[in-house]
């Protein structure tokens, strides 16, 4: 019901915006990966709120507590859970919006799909929702390190004059480095399709581009293929992969309650942690891609001690 991704590197996020945690459920992780909370910090501290004055006052620690699959800090094989808690709360803030629909946010949308919503701060539509994301991200992450495969991201912010109380938009700039040749699948399932459906799952994303992106459509094509490197076809090139996301300017604006003033600062690392996720479900993927893939996996399989 839309509150998972992947195929064989799955993540399923739960938890609301004000709710007693957040947290996501990962399957599809190897044995042998070395795990530990200490891990999740680099990361989570850069998506946690109140470490700018551009973004939410909301003061939550987001430490990631491993509650499955991980034993003696290396993962099992098996699902992993993670718990992040809510500890900083104020959903008294949002009283006036219980019967009151805030413009421009997924308030009316959520309540006309289910007739019913959390009101506290967006509940799942929150931006909150993304610590989850990270989290599994950084598990990702762990995997591609083995790899030798990078995901690396900065940020900017219109250049906007910004009035007292208002929010203005901001681009993400990803770029993958160290990926092999030949990951990605064709027709539907092209590596930069599944990356945009990825970074479009991001509150408040509103346009992905790869490589020159729209300018591309004002180019002659002697003066593009050059350039039009990282993904073809849908499948990786063994080139770097440049991603870029432009997100809109945040719907609240003024009022009550803790909100960005701007999204990309924070959501960078989100970005990061969506196309890492990404890579390793299609890199797994590819394990299957020609028979002699399959034995050479199959046939390395050692045989248990006596």
């Amino acid at each position: 019901m839309g509150n998972s991704f992947g195929d064989i590197f799955r993540i399923t996020t739960f938890g609301e915006s004000h709710g007693e945690a957040i947290g996501v459920v990962i399957d599809g992780c190897p044995a042998g990966v070395m795990l530990t909370a200490n891990c999740f910090l680099a990361d989570m501290q850069r998506r946690r709120p109140g470490i700018s004055p551009l973004t939410s006052p909301r003061n939550e620690a987001d430490e990631v507590q491993i509650v499955s699959g991980v034993f003696e800090d290396i993962t099992l094989g098996t699902t992993i859970a993670l718990i992040i808690k809510n500890h900083n709360q104020r959903p008294q803030d949002y009283d006036e919006f219980k019967d009151v629909f805030r413009p421009a946010h997924g308030d009316f949308t959520y309540h006309a799909k289910f007739g019913y919503r959390d009101h506290r701060g967006g509940g799942r539509a929150s931006g909150r929702e993304t610590a989850a994301r990270v989290a599994a991200g950084v598990v990702a992450k762990m995997i591609l390190s083995e790899l030798g495969v990078v995901v690396e991201s900065n940020f900017e912010i219109s250049d906007t004059e910004i009035k007292s109380g208002d929010s203005i938009g901001s681009t993400v700039l990803c770029t993958i480095k160290g990926l092999k040749a030949g990951i990605g699948k064709p027709v539907f399932g092209k590596l930069d399709a599944d990356i945009s459906k990825a970074l479009m799952s991001i509150g408040g994303s509103r346009a992905v581009e790869f490589c020159m992106g729209i300018k591309a459509a004002e180019m002659c094509g002697s003066e593009h293929n050059p350039l039009d490197k990282g993904i073809l076809a849908g499948i990786s090139d063994g080139n770097d992969i440049v991603v870029k996301i432009y997100f809109k300017p945040p719907p609240t604006i003024g009022g009550k309650g803790r909100h960005d003033t701007v999204i990309a600062p924070r959501a960078a690392v989100v970005c990061e942690a969506m196309i890492a996720i990404t890579l390793v479900d299609h890199i797994f993927a590819g394990f299957s891609d020609t028979m002699t893939k399959v034995k050479e996996n199959y046939l390395n399989i050692k045989k248990p001690p006596k």
